[in-house]
């Protein structure tokens, strides 16, 4: 089955006409993106689009054998004119298959927001599907080995649709997932590009033709990654980020409850909130057996608080137990986790603080919290694939 995108952008387009973000201004040449449309073999037209028959000729296409027209979401604004020769697009009813003389079936699926998803099966059995801007399959069921060959889904806007897709086996790690219905949410290029591949999807340009079915260069999400960064500058967003499209993730809280501390039952309560209803939670310090296990992703936040607890148990605030045997246990703990890092097979993303580049402590005991917080980053980062930096809210990408 051939797939031909006409465009991969948002409804409106990107850049969106009078828009002057930075992300529009930066949408220029092979970044900027029609809104999205798809062509199956030349006769089914997912989304018709303004310009499409200009679009499927600059792409060496045709609409003449197109046998079916359907629209995946409401389209906003004057009623389109229908190209000469193209038939009357419309809409199938959730649930209901569709069955074209050319051999495809399409299938309606509902969808948790105003659209229409289509899953299209080819005459050679490969399969696709195609999900609006904005939504997410609703009331799935377990798919066994039925998976989808492609993906073409909304995986900025809605990252938890591929988590849906994942938790039911309708995706595997070689589907191919195509970023589609591309907004003005994400800078074009590097930042785009780096995104998509933390959910293990990718974007291609407008005009991009793809054999469905048959292997491309699927992003490989990292086993682990290290997220750096000082006091509020967007290092859990950025962790919490890169597992949205994955579904069960275990979030390990390590800085426990802290009774009576408000501001720190609000922070706790801002993590929540921003945390997919999915995802569990656990408050501990105790990393190394999680590490151990097999299971879904851990999201640890953060290794700072580890180390608190580790020099708590260690006693190395006191300078006299510190050296009498409590460095030399300290060593011990961070050797065990970072043996555990590296031996692990699950999916980690963990979080840890950046505090060594600001004022230098003035007590003797921050000095040496400092320093060792330093020494464990670099040991961990040492055992993980992606390291990035958060700076400003912008990932700066030190490894990977």
């Amino acid at each position: 089955m051939e797939l031909t995108l006409l465009g991969t952008g948002a409804p409106a387009g990107l850049p969106r006409p009078d828009c002057p973000c930075a992300a529009c201004a930066a949408s220029l040449g092979p970044d900027a993106r029609a809104a999205t449309a798809l062509l199956v073999d030349g006769a089914l037209l997912l989304d018709l689009t303004p310009g499409a028959v200009f679009a499927a000729a600059r792409a060496g296409q045709s609409l003449g054998q197109v046998r079916q027209v359907l629209l995946s979401h409401p389209h906003d604004g004057p009623a389109m004119e229908v190209p000469a020769g193209l038939p009357q697009p419309g809409r199938v009813p959730d649930g209901r298959e569709l069955a074209l003389l050319t051999g495809h079936r399409v299938r309606a699926v509902a969808m948790d927001a105003p659209g229409t998803g289509y899953a299209v099966t080819g005459p050679d059995g490969q399969r696709l599907l195609y999900l609006p801007p904005g939504g997410a399959p609703a009331g799935l069921e377990e798919n066994g080995k039925d998976g989808y060959d492609m993906v073409l889904a909304d995986v900025v806007g809605r990252p938890d649709a591929l988590a849906k897709l994942r938790a039911v086996g309708a995706m595997g790690p070689a589907t191919d997932v195509i970023a589609v219905h591309l907004d003005h949410d994400v800078p074009p290029g590097a930042e785009l590009r780096r995104r998509l591949a933390a959910a293990g999807a990718r974007a291609v340009p407008d005009g991009t033709t793809l054999t469905v079915g048959v292997y491309e260069d699927v992003p490989d999400v990292p086993r682990r990654t290290l997220v750096l960064g000082g006091a509020r500058s967007g290092k859990s967003v950025e962790a919490e980020r890169r597992l949205e499209a994955f579904p069960d993730v275990l979030y390990v809280a390590t800085g426990g409850t802290r009774g009576g501390d408000g501001e720190w039952a609000a922070r706790v309560a801002t993590h929540r909130e921003r945390r997919p209803g999915s995802w569990r939670t656990a408050e501990t310090c105790d990393l190394v057996p999680l590490l151990a296990d097999d299971g879904p992703p851990l999201l640890i936040d953060c290794l700072s608080l580890w180390l608190t607890d580790a020099m708590d148990a260690v006693g190395a605030w006191d300078d006299a137990v510190w050296a009498d045997g409590g460095e030399r246990a300290l060593r011990e703990r961070v050797r065990e986790l970072t043996d555990a890092v590296r031996a692990t097979r699950r999916t980690v993303v963990t979080v840890s603080n950046e505090v060594g580049s600001g004022i230098v402590p003035a007590t003797a005991s921050g000095r040496r919290y400092r320093d060792e917080l330093g020494r464990l980053n670099a040991a961990f980062a040492g055992e993980c694939e992606h390291v990035v930096l958060v700076v400003a809210g912008q990932a700066v990408v030190l490894r990977g």
